[in-house]
Order: structure tokens, then C-alpha cells, then sequence
């Protein structure tokens, strides 16, 4: 499978930027197709305007066989026929009201089928070189984002809590082989790239190698355990979560290098358990875990005037303290006196 990948690399990541359109997708702001053609119809008002303008200007250089001198209705009118190709044919309007007939009624009608017809067109040869050149900006420019293999029940949810603590979506990559599930995701402003994890040439190209975290969401463990081993092989320093449904694999994550395992099955299982007897605290679970509004947990650093202090005297309600890495719950020994380089989790209030 390894050997697969190595390929891979050679022939995806490899590829020219605009090989890469429909597997990555850079979103793009949406607009409204009113609006796109209101801006169509004002550069066309504009450019018949400034060559009106340089014709009106230059109006000694031209010869009208209905009179001698050229108005500047004159000159409006052959910058229409000019701009819109129509040209000369056996009738053309001579009196200046059919002109201006002309003017107001004919030739905005044939601007129009001509945006209708060629501007659309244009739009899709075009829009391929657009997305070509925003995935070649992308792939320059991407630095400590987060990439979610995975856009299912779990991927999603872990999306919205990373969103709802001031995540920018386009700071979120997702990887996943569902063309479905990444329209979603790219509906919702989300960087995407299509194909499976396990191969290390999707990852790089989710730009794994520069990423600050993943999180591994997939629906089997087997492939968990193995996009992590890839994940880690390509990013030793990254902070990967992984999702398992069987709390019997959570070593072999942790072997393959997550650093933090969530048991999904007996999370679940554990929280139906509670609400039987005590549903007031699943609800506060769910308050905990909710980013929007409530209470939430948070992490910050230690200030200078709390050094030496013990966490449980803090204006907050201190959990856990985080020291070299390590998180020490707020009632061990180790933890009565604060140090500067420490980390606290708290409960911290949120505004709705």
C-alpha cells in the first residue's frame, strides 16, 4: 500500500495546478447571478460611453453619408454598431429618432444576448484557469491550518466546534472520497481536496506537511490507524485527535502517533448510561461541549501575578493544569503551586 502511495506522490502532487481542478477546491465568494450581470451590463455602458467619448473627440476624421458634421449622437451611434459587431448592412438608420431607437432599445437587447450568450460561456472556459491559479496561490501560502480527514458525522461536528471557537473556515482543509459530503463542506467556505487519507500523496496535498493539527474522523478503525500513520510519517510535529469507535484500538492509535484518542462508542454509551439517573449533568456535558453559548472549557496561559499561587485561589474555575505537556488535574500535589510556563483549563463564560 506504501508502495501505491510513493506512486501517487509522483503523479498527484506533482501535477500541474490546473491537473489539480475538481480534487482541491479553494471556495470561492459566492455572487448573485443578478449582480454578475449588473456589473456585465455597467463595463459594457462603460466602454460605449468612453468610445462615444474618443469618437465624439475625433468626429473631424469621420464622414457620415447623411450629413456633413457629426453630432454626438452621430458619434454614439457608430460606437454602438462598432462595439456590438453589428456592422453595415443594406438598412441602416439615418434620422437621428430612429438612431436613437437604436441606441436605447436595439443595441442594449443585442448587448444582452451577448452577455447572456458569450459571457456565460466565457465564465465556464474561464472558470477552470481561476480555480488553477487560486490552488497555486493556496498551495503556496497555506501555513498552520487543520485538516479533517473525514466529513461525516464526526468531521462535521468537529468542524462546527473548531468554527465556533473563532476557526476561519478557509484555515480548514477537508479530506474525503464522497464528492457529496464536499460540496457541503465546500458550501460552507471550506478548503477540500478529493481521495482517500490513506494515501500520503492526498495528505501532502492537503498540505499535511505544513498543518498545525489534523483530525482523523474516519467511519473504520482500520483506517484510522492507518491515515495516522501516514499523517504522522509526513508531520512529526502536528497535533493529530483521531476518532475510534472500539475503545480496543485506542493503543494502536496512540502506537501510530494520535495524541489524542476519543472513543466515540463509549463516549456515547457513557452519556446515555448518566442521563438515565442524572440527565442534569449530560445536560451540562452538553453545555461544556456546546462553543456557542453557556459554558465552555478553555485553555490559556498563566499570568505573571498568578506564579506561586495555587490554581484552585483563581478568579476561574480551574479543571487541570498543563505542565511540560502533561495535563495534571487541579487537586494533585504537584499542581498547589502555579509555575509561569504553565497552562491552565478553565470554565470560562460564554456570550450568546
Amino acid at each position: 500500500m506504501f508502495g501505491d502511495s510513493s506512486r501517487g506522490l509522483a503523479t498527484l502532487t506533482d501535477r500541474p495546478d490546473f491537473a489539480l481542478v475538481g480534487i482541491l477546491r479553494v471556495p470561492t465568494v459566492q455572487m448573485s447571478p443578478w449582480t454578475s450581470l449588473a456589473r456585465r451590463l455597467a463595463m459594457a455602458v462603460v466602454l460605449l460611453t468612453i468610445a462615444t467619448g474618443v469618437v465624439y473627440l475625433g468626429r473631424a476624421g469621420y464622414h457620415d453619408n447623411a450629413r456633413e458634421e457629426m453630432s454626438l449622437l452621430d458619434a454614439a451611434y457608430y460606437a454602438t454598431v462598432s462595439l456590438s459587431t453589428t456592422g453595415y448592412g443594406d438598412i441602416t438608420p439615418v434620422t437621428p429618432s430612429a438612431r436613437l431607437v437604436n441606441i436605447l432599445v436595439v443595441t442594449p437587447l443585442r448587448i444582452l444576448f451577448l452577455i447572456v450568450l458569450v459571457g456565460t460561456t466565457l465564465s465556464v472556459l474561464t472558470e477552470r484557469s481561476r480555480q488553477a491559479f487560486k490552488i497555486q496561490r493556496w498551495r503556496h501560502t497555506v501555513r498552520n491550518h487543520t485538516v479533517v480527514v473525514g466529513y461525516g458525522t464526526k468531521g462535521r461536528t468537529a468542524v462546527d466546534a473548531m468554527l465556533g471557537d473563532g476557526v476561519q473556515p478557509s484555515d480548514i482543509v477537508v479530506v474525503d472520497t464522497d464528492a457529496n459530503v464536499l460540496e457541503a463542506a465546500a458550501n460552507a467556505g471550506l478548503v477540500t481536496v478529493q481521495g482517500s487519507a490513506t494515501r500520503s500523496d492526498v495528505l501532502r496535498l492537503a498540505g499535511v506537511q505544513h498543518a498545525s493539527a489534523i483530525v482523523i474522523a474516519p467511519n473504520r478503525d482500520d483506517t484510522a490507524v492507518l491515515v495516522t500513520l501516514t499523517a504522522r510519517e509526513i508531520n512529526p510535529k502536528a497535533r493529530i485527535s483521531a476518532a475510534v469507535r472500539e475503545a480496543e484500538n485506542t493503543h494502536l492509535l496512540r502506537q501510530s502517533g494520535a495524541d489524542s484518542v476519543v472513543v466515540s462508542s463509549e463516549t456515547a454509551g457513557r452519556l446515555l448510561g448518566i442521563a438515565t439517573t442524572t440527565p442534569t449533568v449530560v445536560e451540562m456535558i452538553e453545555d461544556l461541549l456546546t462553543p456557542e453559548a453557556g459554558f465552555a472549557i478553555a485553555e490559556r496561559e498563566v499570568e505573571p501575578e498568578e506564579a506561586g499561587g495555587s490554581p484552585r485561589h483563581l478568579r476561574d474555575i480551574v479543571l487541570g493544569v498543563v505542565r511540560n505537556g502533561v495535563l495534571i488535574r487541579v487537586g494533585e500535589p504537584e499542581v498547589d503551586a502555579l509555575e509561569t510556563t504553565d497552562k491552565v483549563l478553565y470554565v470560562r463564560r460564554v456570550q450568546s
